[in-house]
């Protein structure tokens, strides 16, 4: 009788033995019809529709008058990307990508009318809603914050075509260029001397302006050394970087880069982070540039709007 209970709880510890090896149970704790079932791949539609669409992002926002502090409506135009990365029969996943920030977005296309709805996340006070219109390689439509009072144009039209982005190391700025800062103007107290030879002071805005050195110096094309910029204006440092990053496609948090970048037709925000994709001669020479960033110093000129 022993040798027969032993036999049976032998036969029974096999078993059960097998049978996990057999794929009843995994790892995660899910059972293989389970485990299956998640790693069914849904079939996707309309890759034709994949890519990168960039263009105007604009709207209106409240605005102080410097002279005399009123409040009026003023225009704002960004540069967008939206990046169409799958679409399924029920759902559509992407992100877009403005003043440096990079948001997931999932929504619905229909096919019907060849529009798509897309929400951002909702966590993060500029998210929104995304209605736009497919037409050719165009996307028209427009965005609504779902915080209307966090943000200071909660409404905003979109005009965008579907563009590759291709990194070109030898993108420059257009030679037709606006090279003044227009973010950062400062006050400077200037004197002057009127007919009756008394001295007056007043007030002056004035803003920084770069120099023609951003379109002979390209970082992502030549190693730079000390000599090449060791004369130039910090705006002109500035640019010389920041090329190397437009190039990438990065998207510029500050605004004072953007307003230089979006003046050329190459530029294509696509990320917020791009310093893994730097060649060793791009990194050498930023870092280069901001040791000379540090301690150079900008000229400022007065201009009118």
């Amino acid at each position: 009788m022993k040798i027969l209970n032993y036999t049976l709880i032998s036969l029974l510890t096999i078993s059960l033995v097998g049978c996990k090896k057999d794929g009843k149970t995994n790892e995660s704790g899910k059972d293989s019809l389970t485990a299956k079932k998640d790693s069914v791949v849904i079939p996707e539609v309309h890759q034709e529709y994949y890519g990168i669409y960039t263009g105007d992002f604009a709207g209106m926002e409240k605005m102080i008058d410097e002279t005399d502090g009123s409040e009026y409506d003023g225009s704002i135009y960004k540069r967008i990307s939206l990046k169409i990365n799958r679409i399924t029969k029920d759902s559509v996943y992407g992100q877009s990508i403005v003043n440096g920030n990079q948001r997931p977005f999932k929504g619905i296309f229909n096919e019907a009318s060849k529009s798509f709805v897309l929400d951002e996340p909702g966590n993060d006070k500029t998210d929104g809603r995304f209605e736009v219109k497919l037409n050719g390689d165009s996307l028209t439509g427009k965005w609504n914050a779902f915080n209307k009072t966090a943000v200071k144009a909660p409404l905003k039209t979109l005009k965008l075509t579907k563009k590759e982005f291709v990194y070109n190391p030898n993108f420059m700025l257009d030679p037709d260029s606006n090279l003044v800062d227009w973010s950062n103007p400062k006050d400077f107290v200037e004197k002057y001397t009127d007919s009756e030879g008394k001295t007056e002071s007043y007030t002056t805005s004035k803003n920084r302006v770069a120099s023609e050195a951003v379109f002979k110096l390209n970082a992502s094309k030549q190693k730079l050394n000390e000599k090449d910029i060791k004369n130039l204006r910090k705006l002109d440092l500035e640019i010389i970087k920041n090329s190397v990053f437009a190039r990438h496609g990065y998207s510029f948090k500050k605004e004072t880069y953007r307003n230089f970048f979006e003046q050329t037709d190459w530029y294509i925000p696509v990320s917020g982070n791009v310093d893994n994709e730097l060649s060793p001669m791009e990194k050498d020479n930023v870092a280069l540039l901001n040791r000379f960033i540090k301690y150079a110093e900008d000229k400022y000129d007065s201009f009118g709007r």
